[in-house]
C-alpha cells in the first residue's frame, strides 16, 4: 500500500478562485525578499515574490509536459488527429465543416470531370444511384421461382433445429385432442424408430441412384470409345518418330542428388567417465574368464556365440526374448520348465538356492495367472490380467523366437559336450597353468611404495607398463570416491621407482622408457599433485648440493637418477614459460651443476655433457641465453687442446688451465681416430665408466668431443639472433680455428668444425657504435613572473578582459547548474507524487471490488442459509 495522498488545503482552493490583484494585495500570499543593505540608484526585480502562484504555474507546466511524457513512456503507437481545424480555436464549427467538405471534393475530383461544368454529380447509396432507387422498379421473379422462395416450413425448421421437431417435442393439449380423433398418440420410442427407418430408406434410395448413374457412365464411356476410333486418324510410327523431351537443368540436378552419398549418423561421443567405466568392466570380464580357466572351468560359449538378428529387426534395443526367460514344454504329460544352463550353474554355485526360490516364485505366479483367468478375483488379479492381454500382442513372435532359441541351445549343448569330451586332463591342466601364468587384468592401487615394488617385481618392462595402465583404469577417479587420492600417491611411487631403476647396475633404462607414458598420463590427470612431487624432489637435491658446497667447497655431478628426473621434468611440464614452479628450479639446478661441479674424470665430462643436452632442450623453445652452457662447452673444447701455452683464452671454473685434469680429452694415440665411428653418448657412462684400454678411452674422448661440437652447433642456431652473438662465441671460434688440432680428428668432426666456424663468421653484425646526439639539447622554458595587484576585500582588480569573461561564464555556469539540479529534484518529486497517486487509486479500486465480491458472497450465503432453513421446516 502506498502513502495516502496529501489533502488539498483550503488555501489552495481559495487561491484558485482569487484573481491576481487579490493575491498581490493579500499579505499572506506575498513573500518579501529582504536585503542586507540598500544601494542608491539600483533597480531590483525580485523584491516581492508570489510562491503560491509560481508553484501552481510550475505544476501546470509539468502536467502539460512531464506528465504526458511519463504516460506515453514505453508506448510506440501514437494516435495523431489530422482533421482540418480540429485544434484551431479561432475557426467556427461551420467553417470547419465547409472547409473539410471542400477539401474532400477537391481530392475526389477526377480529370474526366474537368470539362463537365454544367452537370451535377450523381448521388449514390451502396453503389446504386438514388435516382434509380426512387423509381421503385423492382425486378419480377421468373416463373420457376415461387413466392415462398427462401422461406422454411415450420416442420422442417422444428426437425432440424428443435431437437427432433414435431416428432420428439411434447404435444400441447390442443394438438392431443386433434390427433385423438384421427389416430392414437405414438410413443417416443416409436417416433425415433420411424425417423431411423426414414433415414435408412433415403440412404438406400441415394445408393440406388448412385449405382444407376455409375452404370450409365460406364455405358457412355464404352460407346464413346467405339466412336472415338472412327473420329481420330492415327499416324504411323515410322512417319512420326517419337521425340523424348529433354530434361531441364533442375530435373537433372534432382536426379543427381538421388545418387549422392547420404551422411550416416555417427555414434554419440562418450564422456571420460563412461569410457573409464567401460574399460573397467572389460578388464573385470577378462579377469573373470582368466580365473575360470585357472579353476579348470570352460569359458561360456554363450558369450562367444554369434547373435542372430532378424531381417525385421530395427536395431533399436527392443528385445522381446530375454536370456533369463523360461522355456515352456511338455514331458510325460506334465509341464517342463527349462532350468538354467550348466554354464550358469557353474558361474552361480553359491546362488543356487536363490535361483530355486525364484523358480518357485515364478511357478506360483503362473498358478496365480491361471486362477485369475478362471475366477478373476481381487484387484491385483485384474491388474495382472490386463498385463497378460497386453503381452498377447507379441505371443506369435515370442513363440517363433522360442523355437529358434531351443534349436540354438541344443546346438550349443552338443558343441560343449564335444569340447568337454575332446579335452583331456593334461590339456585342462595345461590350460590352468597358462591362465595362472597370464597377467591379471584387475589390480588394486598400491597403498605404499613397497606395495608397488612387490606388484612390479619379477615382471618384464612391457608387463610393468601393462600393470600400471590397468591399475589406472581399474581405479579411475570417476569410479569411486577415494580413487583420486590413490592415483595421486601412485604418481609419487612411480617417480620414486624410476629413480631406483636408474640407480641399479646396470640401469634399467628400457623399463623407465616404458613407464614414462603412464607417468605422463597421471601428470595430465593430476597436474597439481605431480607439480608438488617433482618440486619436492628437485628441492631436496638442491638443498643437499648446497650443504655439500658449504662444507667441501665443491660437489659431485648429479647421478643418473637425477639426470632422468630432469629429463622427465622436461617431458611433463612446459619449458618455454618465463617462470614455472617446476622447470625454473630444474634449470637453476642444471646451471648450478655446470658451474659448481669440478671436472676430474671422463665420467664427469660425460655427466656435464648430459647436463648441457638437457639445458639445450630446456631453452630450445624460449631461446633463453644460458652463459653456464656456453662456458662449459668452451671448457670442454679447452680440454681437447694439447698445447695450452699460447692460448689467448683462459679457462673458467669448473675447468683448470693447467694441471692433472686439463688434458682429459687429448688423444693418447692419433691413429685411434681412424677406427672410431660416430655414436650417441650412453647414459650409463654417467654412473659407471670402465675403460681399461687406451683405444677405448680415445674412442670415448672422441665421442665426448663429437657431442660437444653438436651442442655448439645447436647453440649457434639458437643464439644467432642475439646482438652479442659474435662476442659470445669468439672464444669458441678461437679454439676451433687456431688451437684445436684438426688433422688428428676423424672426418665427421672436421665437418662439424667447418660448419660451426661458417655459422659464427656468417652472422651479421647488427651492433652500431655509441655516438653523441647531433641535436642540440632543448633548453628549459623561462617564464616571466606574473604580478597581480591585490586590493581590499580580497578581490583581484588587475585581471584582463578574457579572465573577467571567463569568471563571468563560470559564475553563470554554476548558477545554471544549480538551477538545473533544482528543477530535476522538483521533477522527480512531481513524478513520485503521480506514481503514488496511481498506486493509491489502484488500491482503492481493488478494495472496492473486493468489498463488492464479499458483499455478493455474503448475500448469496444468506440466501442459501434461508433456503436451507425453509427446507428444514
Amino acid at each position: 500500500m502506498g502513502k495516502a495522498p496529501k489533502k488539498r488545503s483550503l488555501a489552495d482552493k481559495v487561491r484558485k478562485t482569487k484573481t491576481s490583484t487579490e493575491i498581490k494585495n493579500n499579505p499572506f500570499e506575498v513573500k518579501i525578499n529582504r536585503k542586507k543593505f540598500d544601494v542608491l540608484g539600483r533597480k531590483t526585480k525580485h523584491d516581492v515574490g508570489l510562491p503560491g502562484v509560481s508553484r501552481s504555474k510550475a505544476i501546470n507546466k509539468r502536467k502539460e509536459t512531464l506528465l504526458k511524457e511519463y504516460k506515453h513512456k514505453n508506448k510506440s503507437n501514437k494516435l495523431i488527429d489530422r482533421r482540418f481545424g480540429e485544434y484551431d480555436t479561432k475557426m467556427a464549427p461551420e467553417d470547419k465543416i465547409l472547409q473539410r467538405f471542400a477539401m474532400e471534393r477537391q481530392r475526389v475530383h477526377d480529370k474526366k470531370d474537368v470539362y463537365n461544368l454544367n452537370e451535377e454529380e450523381e448521388l449514390t447509396h451502396y453503389g446504386q444511384s438514388l435516382a434509380e432507387i426512387e423509381k421503385f422498379n423492382d425486378l419480377v421473379n421468373s416463373d420457376d421461382e415461387s413466392e415462398e422462395k427462401g422461406l422454411l416450413s415450420a416442420e422442417l425448421t422444428a426437425s432440424h433445429f428443435g431437437g427432433g421437431g414435431g416428432l420428439l417435442r411434447k404435444k400441447t393439449s390442443g394438438e392431443h385432442q386433434e390427433e385423438e380423433g384421427s389416430q392414437r398418440a405414438k410413443s417416443r420410442q416409436e417416433l425415433i424408430e420411424e425417423l431411423i427407418q426414414k433415414s435408412k430408406q433415403e440412404k438406400r434410395e441415394r445408393q440406388v441412384q448412385k449405382e444407376e448413374a455409375q452404370e450409365l457412365t460406364e455405358k457412355l464411356d464404352q460407346d464413346w470409345k467405339s466412336i472415338q476410333a472412327l473420329m481420330v486418324k492415327k499416324t504411323p510410327k515410322a512417319d512420326k518418330p517419337e521425340e523424348k523431351p529433354k530434361l531441364e537443368e533442375y530435373d537433372m540436378m534432382v536426379r543427381e542428388l538421388g545418387f549422392e552419398m547420404k551422411a550416416q549418423p555417427s555414434e554419440k561421443m562418450k564422456t571420460p567417465e563412461e569410457l573409464a567405466r567401460e574399460e573397467r568392466e572389460k578388464l573385470q570380464k577378462l579377469e573373470a574368464d582368466r580365473l575360470r580357466r585357472m579353476m579348470g572351468d570352460e569359458v561360456g560359449d554363450s558369450a562367444q556365440r554369434q547373435t542372430y538378428m532378424s531381417a525385421d529387426d530395427l536395431n533399436d534395443g527392443f528385445i522381446l526374448d530375454k536370456d533369463d526367460k523360461k522355456t515352456l514344454s511338455y514331458q510325460d504329460g506334465k509341464w517342463n520348465i527349462g532350468e538354467d544352463s550348466e554354464e550358469d550353474k557353474d558361474d552361480d554355485d553359491e546362488a543356487g538356492e536363490s535361483g530355486e526360490e525364484e523358480e518357485s516364485e515364478a511357478d506360483e505366479e503362473d498358478g496365480d495367472e491361471e486362477e485369475e483367468e478362471e475366477e478373476e478375483e481381487g484387484d491385483e488379479e485384474e491388474e495382472e490380467g490386463t498385463s497378460e492381454e497386453e503381452e498377447d500382442g507379441h505371443s506369435d513372435l515370442e513363440s517363433e523366437q522360442e523355437s529358434e532359441d531351443e534349436e540354438r541351445e541344443q546346438e550349443d549343448t552338443e558343441i560343449s559336450a564335444k569340447v568337454k569330451k575332446s579335452l583331456t586332463k593334461e590339456e585342462l591342466k595345461a590350460q590352468q597353468d597358462a591362465a595362472k601364468a597370464e597377467l591379471p587384468y584387475t589390480f588394486t592401487a598400491p597403498e605404499s611404495y613397497s606395495d608397488l615394488k612387490d606388484l612390479l617385481h619379477g615382471h618384464t618392462s612391457d608387463n610393468q607398463r601393462l600393470i600400471v595402465a590397468r591399475t589406472q583404469k581399474c581405479n579411475h577417479p570417476s569410479l569411486a570416491v577415494g580413487n583420486k587420492l590413490k592415483l595421486q600417491k601412485l604418481f609419487g611411487f612411480l617417480l620414486e621407482y624410476i629413480g631406483e631403476l636408474a640407480t641399479r647396475s646396470p640401469p634399467e633404462l628400457t623399463t623407465i622408457d616404458k613407464l614414462i607414458p603412464e607417468l605422463y598420463g597421471l601428470c595430465q590427470m593430476f597436474p597439481e599433485a605431480a607439480c608438488k612431487a617433482m618440486q619436492s624432489t628437485i628441492a631436496d637435491v638442491g638443498h643437499s648440493m648446497e650443504e655439500v658446497l658449504e662444507v667441501k667447497g665443491h660437489a659431485a655431478f648429479p647421478a643418473l637418477d637425477m639426470l632422468i628426473y630432469l629429463k622427465v621434468t622436461a617431458l611433463l611440464f612446459p619449458t618455454s614459460d618465463f617462470r614455472h614452479p617446476v622447470t625454473t628450479p630444474a634449470l637453476l639446478y642444471i646451471s648450478q651443476g655446470l658451474t659448481k661441479c669440478p671436472v676430474r674424470s671422463l665420467q664427469d665430462v660425460t655427466s656435464g655433457l648430459v647436463l648441457c643436452c638437457l639445458a639445450v632442450e630446456y631453452v630450445s623453445f624460449s631461446k633463453r641465453f644460458l652463459p653456464e652452457l656456453i662456458n662449459f662447452l668452451a671448457g670442454t673444447l679447452h680440454l681437447a687442446v694439447q698445447d695450452k701455452t699460447s692460448l689467448g683464452v683462459s679457462a673458467v671454473p669448473p675447468f683448470r688451465e693447467s694441471g692433472k685434469y686439463s688434458d682429459l680429452l687429448v688423444l693418447s694415440d692419433s691413429e685411434s681416430s681412424k677406427s672410431w665411428c660416430k655414436k650417441s653418448l650412453p647414459l650409463s657412462a654417467t654412473q659407471h665408466l670402465e675403460l681399461k684400454k687406451d683405444l677405448d678411452r680415445d674412442h670415448h674422448r672422441l665421442m665426448c668431443l663429437s657431442t660437444c661440437l653438436d651442442l655448439v652447433k645447436r647453440c649457434c642456431l639458437l643464439y644467432k639472433d642475439l646482438t652479442s652473438f659474435t662476442n659470445i662465441f669468439q672464444p669458441i671460434r678461437t679454439l676451433l680455428s687456431k688451437h684445436l688440432s684438426v688433422q688428428t680428428l676423424p672426418e665427421p668432426l672436421k665437418e662439424l668444425q667447418s660448419e660451426i666456424l661458417e655459422a659464427i663468421s656468417s652472422a651479421p653484425v647488427t651492433r652500431s657504435p655509441l655516438v653523441f646526439e647531433k641535436k642540440k639539447p632543448i633548453p628549459l622554458k623561462l617564464l616571466t613572473p606574473k604580478i597581480v595587484e591585490v586590493l581590499d576585500y580580497g578581490k583581484k582588480r588587475g585581471s584582463t578582459k578574457e579572465e573577467r569573461e571567463k569568471e563571468r561564464l563560470q559564475h553563470k555556469y554554476k548558477k545554471e547548474f544549480k538551477g538545473a539540479l533544482r528543477e530535476i529534484r522538483k521533477d522527480s518529486r512531481f513524478l513520485a507524487r503521480e506514481k503514488l497517486n496511481e498506486v493509491m487509486n489502484r488500491d482503492a479500486e481493488r478494495k472496492r471490488k473486493v468489498k463488492e465480491l464479499f458483499g455478493s458472497l455474503a448475500t448469496q450465503e444468506g440466501e442459501w442459509k434461508a433456503l436451507k432453513r425453509k427446507k428444514r421446516k
